[in-house]
């Protein structure tokens, strides 16, 4: 079994009386393509929201790679080695596709209010170095040729595949991703599942929110299930296909298949 790269230990999250998230402990072993599954509103995005930062808990713990990282900000984190896309992609719709990706990495001296006075020369081989970075990791997405295109005007597919070039920015040993499968089409999902693993076998880890179990079933494995807020299940691919419970609830065109 390999060894734990991501943490929770009784994450809950209450909004006023509603529990969203009850008790969830879960270990994501590195290296895996781990599927979360469950039906709407069974918590799986607000458990997404507190592992990233952009909910504290109302109580229980997250670490990575043994450290806590609990209510840490995003972009500690994103520094940190987590990174997530969301269900909804959220590019700078005026800004180009590189200006974009060329955004993501934290920490850049232009970014200090002194930075572009007191180290032009800085400021300028740092910006090279991120401009040649970005344009490799449009090229591994195949946006390269969008580059220059207003983020806005991209199809839907293409935000998905914009959202985990972000990501990539920051060389993350962790992502978790959002249903990215939803609303592309096949095309672009072939080609996002491809660069998921080739990653994973780079030695990223994914987590992965996904309604579509075909997609669950053929490339994640792990699989965890969520209902009402409470893991209910955590086995193999195999072992989820067998479940009664999830055969039922959440695979039935499979079981009846």
């Amino acid at each position: 079994m390999a060894e734990p790269i991501l943490v929770t230990e009784g994450l809950t999250r209450d909004f006023g009386a509603f529990r969203a998230v009850d008790s969830v402990s879960i270990s994501i072993a590195r290296g895996t393509i781990t599927g979360l599954i469950g039906p709407n509103g069974a918590g799986k995005s607000t458990l997404f929201n507190m592992i990233t930062g952009a909910l504290a808990p109302s109580a229980g713990r997250v670490r990575l790679a043994g450290t806590d990282i609990t209510a840490a900000p995003p972009d500690r984190l994103f520094a940190s080695g987590l990174g997530r896309s969301f269900q909804i992609p959220r590019p700078f719709a005026r800004m180009s596709v590189l200006e974009n990706v060329m955004l993501a990495p934290t920490g850049q001296t232009g970014e200090r209010i002194w930075g572009p006075f007191l180290s032009r020369r800085a400021v300028a081989a740092q910006e090279r170095a991120i401009r040649d970075r970005a344009m490799e990791v449009l090229a591994f997405m195949t946006l390269d040729g969008l580059a220059d295109h207003p983020a806005g005007k991209i199809s839907g597919g293409q935000m998905k595949l914009l959202e985990l070039a972000r990501v990539l920015m920051g060389d993350p040993q962790v992502i978790l991703l959002d249903e990215p499968a939803a609303g592309v089409n096949p095309t672009l999902t072939g080609t996002l599942i491809e660069r998921i693993e080739t990653l994973n076998a780079g030695g990223k880890t994914f987590v992965i929110i996904e309604h579509d179990m075909d997609f669950i079933m053929r490339h994640c494995d792990p699989v965890i299930a969520l209902a009402e807020g409470r893991v209910v299940f955590e086995g193999s691919a195999a072992e989820a296909q067998a479940s009664p419970v999830l055969r039922e609830a959440y695979l039935g065109v499979m079981a009846d298949g």
